[in-house]
């Protein structure tokens, strides 16, 4: 009897040991995530701020900020992602991989990042920071959806064509239209009235230097991409000592997490009323996501792609067509309408999750 009583006693002092060690390990992951944030947030100040006075330094329109330079800047972190997994990753898995990383981002920037900022723009309003209302150049903007639009569009018909000769020949033409796209962009209209916040590391400098602006854009850009390492680090350290499901963390955390660079530029630049830059940074990076990776898709695999995968690219391209519509019928954007855009997001994500 004695001899069980001590057994008993002994579990229950190692269950409470293994608990004292979860919240331990719960409370590290959560520090993790909140320094995640911190270091995201200081590596958007300085990335956006440092990228202003780039384009104010080369006179180059607002659009070609937000919707290239930003764009891109933020996007080829993750673009490296499908370039190693289908050309240099080994195993069945690497294809799977590397068609997630390239289908995963348009679908996460139409269907989820838009609403947010539409969200954020009636929580902005409600506080009084600002006006209700989007203040674009809806012309920048409607010209990212048509790109987007046609590039997609031609990348997702190539799944029913088995030739390879037509992917590749595609792949080129995603390629070239990127190139005119760049090329419609530096020749819109450049505004001369854009105030800035002095550079970062250079305060006192009026006309900041190229060194001084390239160096802060590095260390921003530095800030974003490990900011959001870290947040895929204690997000999945985090599911595995709660045992959450890897697919809700695939399709909410991981997708959170690789676009956290274009949200948070985005998100401060809407707060300090730069609608154009907010929004173009989030249309260019998918004007640039629906033709440089898939390109490299398009020619590195067979494209043939599951019926989930093909599904995120129909959501993608409905989400984006119903805002440009929305802008061709009343040349303007509703938060409202733009957040149902999200309902496209949670419906596939229920569906997925059930199946």
């Amino acid at each position: 009897m004695a001899t069980a009583t001590v057994t008993r006693d002994e579990a229950k002092r190692r269950d409470e040991r293994l608990f004292s060690g979860t919240l331990v390990n719960i409370l590290i992951y959560v520090i993790m995530f909140l320094a995640s944030v911190v270091v995201t947030l200081g590596g958007c100040a300085l990335f956006t701020n440092g990228i202003e006075w780039l384009g104010k330094r080369l006179k180059v329109p607002e659009g070609v900020v937000g919707s290239v330079f930003a764009a891109i800047g933020t996007t080829l972190p993750e673009t490296s992602i499908p370039i190693i997994a289908i050309f240099f990753g080994t195993g069945e898995a690497r294809t799977a991989v590397g068609l997630g990383a390239i289908l995963g981002a348009p679908f996460m920037l139409s269907t989820l990042v838009l609403p947010i900022l539409a969200g954020l723009l009636v929580i902005y309003a409600r506080l009084g920071k600002r006006t209700a209302a989007f203040q674009l150049d809806y012309r920048e903007i409607r010209l990212d959806a048509q790109f987007f639009l046609v590039a997609y569009g031609l990348a997702m018909a190539c799944v029913f064509v088995a030739s390879p000769l037509v992917r590749y020949c595609v792949a080129a033409l995603l390629i070239v239209l990127y190139g005119f796209y760049i090329k419609t962009k530096f020749a819109s209209e450049v505004r001369e009235d854009m105030t800035l916040d002095p550079l970062f590391l250079a305060p006192r400098s009026r006309n900041p230097s190229y060194v001084w602006i390239g160096l802060q854009g590095t260390l921003g850009l530095l800030g974003l991409v490990g900011g959001a390492h870290l947040f895929v680090t204690a997000a999945k350290s985090l599911s595995a000592e709660l045992d959450v499901s890897p697919l809700l963390l695939a399709l909410l955390i991981a997708p959170l997490a690789t676009e956290l660079p274009e949200m948070s530029n985005s998100f401060l630049w809407l707060y300090q009323k730069k609608d154009t830059l907010a929004v173009g940074n989030v249309t260019g990076a998918m004007v640039f996501q629906g033709t440089f990776p898939v390109s490299v898709g398009l020619i590195g695999t067979n494209w043939d792609l599951s019926p989930v995968a093909m599904t995120t690219m129909g959501l993608a391209l409905i989400a984006v067509g119903m805002n440009f519509v929305q802008l061709w019928w009343g040349n303007h954007w509703r938060p409202w309408v733009l957040g149902l855009s999200a309902l496209l997001y949670v419906g596939f994500t229920l569906y997925v999750s059930g199946s």
